[in-house]
């Protein structure tokens, strides 16, 4: 294969790719056989703000890069681009006599983040609707509950790590606690944390629970 046939296969894929998965993918294609390694064609170039003739790679650097960088495949790396962007990276070579050509793919996944956040913020609660109705709340069996928890670690909550703090949340769930109105709050408070992290505990230690 010709140098100008690998290209045209390239980038013939890169335009298929980018249109494929729209307009959060960019797709480009480097001429690594040149040190600083310039993008021939790009694709959704917004991505990154490059265009045709940019030597800088997605994170905004342009320095040459070491012999086996430049002809190695990279596959599925994170990489943020120069303002903020979070992309998932790949890179592949196409090397012939006298050429050194790569296929670069890096998918903007910013706005999944974003949007993860407001879903698990959406679907957080404070407790169920039954506990709230017809739980009695009682503080003081919470506080006992939580208590006998504690001591069976054998050490105070100001000494404990995480793994501690989600052993004494495991405790609690198999005993019930949470059903008491806010016991979530309540536990927040004893332990020293958020109750956004009592949440996720509570996701971990019942986690836990199935696996068992």
């Amino acid at each position: 294969m010709t140098r100008e046939e690998a290209f045209e296969f390239l980038d013939r894929t890169a335009r298929g790719i980018a249109e494929m998965f729209g307009a959060s993918c960019e797709t480009l294609v480097h001429d690594m056989g040149v040190p600083n390694h310039p993008i021939l064609s790009i694709y959704n170039g917004h991505v990154s703000g490059r265009e045709v003739g940019s030597t800088m790679d997605i994170m905004g650097i342009g320095l040459e890069l070491d012999e086996q960088a430049a002809t190695t495949d990279q596959v599925n790396l994170a990489a943020a681009t120069p303002d903020g962007r979070q992309t998932k990276s790949s890179t592949f070579h196409m090397i012939g006599e006298d050429y050194n050509l790569a296929l670069g793919i890096n998918f903007d996944y910013t706005s999944l983040v974003l949007a993860n956040r407001i879903l698990e913020d959406l679907m957080s609660a404070q407790s169920d609707l039954r506990s709230a109705l017809w739980q009695p709340g009682d503080s003081r069996q919470l506080a006992d509950l939580f208590d006998q928890c504690v001591a069976s670690l054998g050490k105070p909550v100001e000494a404990m790590t995480k793994a501690d703090r989600l052993r004494v949340i495991t405790l609690l769930l198999r005993r019930s606690a949470f059903s008491y109105r806010k016991s979530v709050p309540y536990v927040a408070g004893r332990l020293g944390v958020s109750r956004y992290t009592v949440y996720k505990y509570l996701e971990e230690a019942a986690g836990e629970d199935a696996a068992d």
